[in-house]
């Protein structure tokens, strides 16, 4: 990368260059997920999700929101559910939030292109509102079968709601951070940290979220298979 705009994007997170990259926790096991689904192809799946009536949520959405990036990639962004912005546009993290992931992904080297990002939920929630745990049950199996397909090597879970679904737990996001948990039978690293709404009302904590991704790049950087 261009050495002046990796400064640039390093700049809009707040990082100076001379930051040590985070100290890995240790591995914790956190989740043993039972659901065994056949996974379908891409395009029957994303089919599925686009007149899918599980919930009261199509009833208000404009746009399903199904995920965008490299579907063989080897890092899943997986948030927690679209906004307005992206209800009107189909894709995930397209407003604000999506403009400064895009500039976190950039900081540590990576495209937005050279991962796959999708959400908890396909369809947004009126107001905004928090996903309701039936929401979050009707879309499972969908967000499950995206991770067989992608088959990730590291997943980041941006987020509060994105964390505790993924990890079965309501435990705060600030004390999931800074280890690495493992999802489901398969055991992939899943590093947590914080969704970028948050760093849009709370710019100071971005030093915590360069801290989360420097551990995640670690993670993957020092995978047996390298």
């Amino acid at each position: 990368m261009n050495t002046d705009l990796h400064a640039a994007y390093l700049k809009a997170m707040g990082i100076q260059q001379w930051v040590a990259r985070g100290v890995a926790g240790d591995a914790e096991s956190v989740m043993r997920d039972t659901d065994r689904v056949e996974a379908p192809d891409w395009q029957s799946l994303e089919a599925r999700v686009a007149t899918c009536t599980r919930c009261v949520l199509h009833e208000s959405r404009k746009r399903t929101v199904f995920g965008t990036g490299r579907r063989d990639a080897d890092w899943l962004v997986i948030g927690e559910a679209p906004g307005a912005e992206e209800d009107r546009q189909g894709e995930p993290f397209v407003g604000r939030a999506g403009q400064l992931l895009t500039e976190m992904l950039l900081a540590i080297g990576l495209q937005r292109t050279d991962v796959y990002i999708t959400n908890i939920l396909k369809c947004r929630p009126p107001n905004n509102r928090n996903p309701l745990p039936e929401e979050v049950r009707c879309c499972h199996d969908y967000l499950r079968q995206q991770i067989m397909l992608v088959d990730p090597v590291l997943i980041l879970g941006v987020g509060g709601v994105a964390a505790g679904n993924l990890l079965q737990t309501d435990t705060p996001v600030g004390r999931l951070r800074g280890r690495v948990h493992r999802y489901g039978e398969e055991g992939v690293p899943l590093v947590v940290t914080y969704h970028p709404s948050y760093l849009l009302r709370s710019p100071l904590e971005k030093r915590k979220v360069w801290d989360d991704l420097q551990l995640a790049l670690r993670v993957y950087r020092e995978r047996p298979d390298r």
